[in-house]
């Protein structure tokens, strides 16, 4: 299982949320680029980049440091979300070197946008599901949808999406471990590979996740643990290691 760090952009800078909420943001650093290198040096070996302004403007608002990022890391692979509504965002993305594209409210208010999307970047896409109670949350994690993690990560894997981002909303930012019984669940019941996050804050969190057993979880992102020191990057990844090899990068 892979360890990701995340970087989460606001205005320009380093910062992590509470629950989603803009307004309850804390600065990590004004140099995303040299943050991203920290992580690399760590021995990262994919990163999870958010432009937040861009999850809630519903267009990219920091993809000029995600370009820095992608440049000054080319052989990292980068999975990038946060605005992504368009045929035209997904592509300047990867001609800038990302390696795959998030989606997630576009996904979710039109199904039929990522079906083209698929066939039209096979291979680059992956839809962020998340939730709260069960439930999909879109618009910044603003509105809550009528159906299920599981009903939307069924009917996305048909339509040929790479992965899942599945993010516990109660739990991201706060600090209080991940879900895992959720996150298992998911993966259990899907064929395509799903990533953790939201709550990840000790070495123990991926000790329980990797002792699943979940095949399906080939990763898990880490953001507030990792830049508040409960969560040593580079240590949790040689203890994930050391539960057998990831097959997809």
């Amino acid at each position: 299982m892979l360890i990701i760090p995340a970087i989460d952009l606001k205005n320009g800078q380093c910062v992590r949320l509470r629950q989603g909420r803009m307004e309850d943001d804390t600065v990590f650093s004004s140099d995303p680029v040299a943050v991203a290198g920290r992580w690399v040096a760590e021995g990262a070996r994919r990163l999870h980049i958010v432009d937040l302004n861009g999850a809630f403007t519903g267009k990219p608002v920091n993809a000029d440091v995600v370009h820095q990022i992608a440049t000054a890391y080319p052989d990292v692979p980068l999975q990038v979300g946060g605005g992504i509504r368009d045929a035209a965002t997904i592509a300047a993305y990867l001609a800038a070197g990302v390696d795959d594209v998030i989606i997630g409210t576009k996904a979710v208010q039109e199904p039929d946008f990522i079906k083209k999307m698929c066939q039209e970047f096979a291979g680059h896409i992956i839809v962020g599901l998340d939730a709260k109670n069960g439930q999909v949350a879109t618009d910044g994690w603003l509105t809550l949808s009528h159906h299920t993690v599981i009903d939307w990560a069924k009917r996305f894997e048909d339509a040929g999406v790479s992965a899942i981002v599945y993010t516990d909303i109660s739990r991201d930012g706060m600090m209080q471990g991940l879900n895992i019984e959720a996150t298992v669940a998911l993966s259990q019941a899907i064929h395509i590979p799903v990533i953790a996050s939201g709550g990840i804050t000790t070495l123990e969190d991926v000790v329980l996740l990797c002792e699943a057993h979940a095949q399906g979880i080939i990763g898990a992102i880490t953001g507030r643990a990792i830049y508040e020191g409960t969560l040593d990057c580079a240590k949790a990844q040689r203890v994930a290691d050391s539960y057998g090899a990831v097959s997809w990068v």
